[in-house]
């Protein structure tokens, strides 16, 4: 099995590594940033690309894009710190093989990664049951309204840049969540409404009337 590690920490890099080469795994490459991570696996084509989720430069997510559209035969496993459901959905969504919490321990580590070379998902239990609920879901039916669709939350989203809190660290702080899962609720919103960014998304929703417009000082 030929590897590469992309993960912005050194020690955690390292402390991978070591762990990979002594179960006779062969680290080909060592990435600091997303960037990094798609040119090293295009220029050493490894089997499996241990991808970390935030980094600089190119996120793990936008890699992943990247190198899944490539149509070559690596495949991305997501590892991470994250326990964001909305992380673990759109790793998925973006072509990801798998999504391994860093603190998972090493026999199951490398059980899922066997199972990574044979076609199978990387994916615990618990992680394996969340994706299934998720992708589920019924279609919503087309005669139901695009507001009627959003969630509690979505709303709130749609709330604040109603507000003018439109950038994606404002609204994370302001919702006490990671810039990830706004990403997330944002692109629901985009598509649920049928809008292309968040100007047309303030507009349809004053239109629309699904937010109270903000009081003018």
């Amino acid at each position: 099995m030929r590897v590469v590690i992309a993960d912005d920490h050194l020690l955690f890099r390292d402390g991978l590594k070591s762990l990979l080469e002594a179960r006779g795994v062969d680290v080909v490459a060592e990435a600091k940033n997303g960037k990094q991570a798609v040119e090293m696996t295009r220029h050493f084509k490894p089997d499996i690309v241990l991808m970390d989720l935030t980094m600089p430069e190119m996120g793990g997510l936008d890699a992943t894009r990247v190198l899944t559209a490539d149509e070559s035969d690596t495949r991305v496993v997501v590892v991470t710190a994250s326990e964001d459901d909305a992380d673990l959905f759109e790793a998925i969504k973006s072509g990801a093989q798998g999504f391994i919490p860093k603190n998972l321990e090493a026999s199951q580590f490398f059980e899922l990664l066997d199972g990574v070379t044979r076609g199978e998902p990387a994916l615990t239990p618990g992680l394996a049951r969340k994706v299934l609920r998720e992708f589920a879901k019924p279609e919503v039916p087309k005669d139901q309204k695009p507001d009627s669709m959003l969630t509690e939350r979505e709303r709130e989203v749609l709330e604040l840049l109603v507000q003018g809190v439109t950038s994606n660290k404002e609204l994370a702080e302001q919702l006490v969540v990671s810039e990830n899962t706004v990403k997330y609720h944002l692109r629901n919103i985009l598509d649920k409404l049928h809008v292309q960014n968040r100007a047309q998304v303030i507009a349809y929703a004053l239109r629309h009337r699904l937010v109270e417009p903000p009081e003018q000082p």
